[in-house]
């Protein structure tokens, strides 16, 4: 009787043990950090840990804990290590992996959660979650701005290379009227030719030319006025758009910017838009073009962020950052309102979510940005 009375007693002390360690460990939220932290993009690995510094101090609970692990970039090898690491430190939600095409290795461990600065789908993918401004969010926000302009006739250009598929697909999903696609050579050399045909350049041309060849032997007032309007032209009549969605960034998108402007396009009659900026200044030097409008996320945030960033690290956060840091936050925010957290269905809230980078919901599994439009207007970037 004693003896059994002792191993009842033994069960019960190990099951209080176990308890008081499960109870230590909801207590404590571990977050692990996927990044390349050595090698060619370990700039990007450290600004991503400092990040979190940065979300840490503002969420001020030491019972929150970052486990950054060295995942190298686009290694396969190296990946599946550091998540079997963070898997031995009872990490349960991960910051990462940043690059899409790691999803393949981490689809497999379905016991953990990924999110991910990707911007390459909406839509929770298995276990992972990608926190990146999506194509589907600008779209929205640009097609409901063009919308409110009252602009009927848009070209959505984009380019012929690895991601004309995606777009595609993104495309199909919404139910468009009264908008053209036009997909276009990334080479220069070649893509100034197809906007050329786009924007019937050559025969605008030669109506200038035939107008001002009626004009030539007329000398009456009305003639003479006309002729002096003519020559400050380069071509006559209007292109059969009134709009433009230029899904294209850097070099490449200023080369469109260019051609359109070459062939001759009025700016006061089509609006130009394209895809987030990430509030790049290059595009100012782009004398070109006056106003350009994009969907972004929040720039007073943006900037705000930066600051706080360089006064704390003495150096500028590389921008995809922003997105770590509302990770946290979203996880943080997860892990109060459930008391744990065990899949993706955590992350589903009735509610929308405000963070750096703005507001946005989770709802049926799907993660939407609400962006505001910005332009380009003298050296500055303004909130339409």
């Amino acid at each position: 009787m004693k003896k059994k009375f002792i191993i009842i007693v033994s069960y019960i002390i190990i099951f209080i043990n176990y308890n008081v360690y499960s109870n230590e460990n909801n207590s404590i939220l571990k977050v692990g950090l996927l990044a390349p932290l050595s090698g060619e993009y370990k700039e990007l690995g450290n600004s991503l840990l400092y990040s979190l510094q940065l979300a840490l101090d503002e969420i001020g609970n030491n019972k929150v804990i970052i486990v950054p692990r060295d995942s190298g970039f686009n290694n396969s090898e190296k990946l599946q290590n550091a998540i079997q690491d963070l898997k031995s430190q009872d990490v349960k939600v991960v910051i990462g992996p940043i690059n899409n095409e790691e999803f393949k290795d981490v689809k497999k461990y379905n016991d953990l959660i990924f999110i991910s600065p990707s911007n390459i789908s909406p839509e929770f993918t298995d276990n992972i979650i990608s926190m990146g401004v999506s194509l589907e969010s600008q779209l929205k926000s640009l097609f409901n701005f063009l919308k409110k302009q009252k602009r009927k006739k848009t070209i959505i250009m984009f380019p012929k290379n690895q991601y004309t598929e995606l777009i595609e697909k993104k495309l199909k999903s919404f139910n468009l009227e009264n908008f053209q696609t036009f997909k276009y050579d990334p080479n220069p050399q070649i893509l100034t030719g197809e906007i050329e045909t786009l924007t019937n350049y050559s025969q605008r041309k030669k109506n200038l030319e035939l107008r001002k060849k009626l004009l030539e032997d007329k000398d009456d007032d009305q003639s003479i006025r006309e002729m002096e309007k003519l020559e400050q032209l380069y071509t006559l009549g209007k292109v059969n758009f009134d709009s433009v969605i230029i899904i294209d960034f850097g070099n490449n998108l200023k080369s469109v910017l260019t051609s359109l402007v070459y062939t001759d396009v009025n700016q006061n009659d089509v609006l130009f838009t394209t895809v987030n900026q990430w509030f790049d200044e290059s595009i100012f030097y782009e004398n070109t073009i006056k106003n350009l409008y994009y969907p972004s996320i929040n720039y007073k945030e943006f900037k705000k962020y930066n600051e706080n960033y360089f006064k704390k690290f003495k150096i500028y956060p590389n921008e995809i950052t922003i997105l770590a840091y509302d990770a946290l936050g979203l996880i943080y925010y997860a892990w109060k309102k459930n008391g744990k957290i065990s899949s993706v269905n955590d992350f589903s809230f009735k509610n929308k979510i405000k963070g750096k980078i703005g507001t946005f919901s989770l709802k049926d599994k799907k993660i939407i940005q609400e962006l505001s439009i910005y332009k380009t207007d003298k050296n500055k970037f303004t909130k339409f």
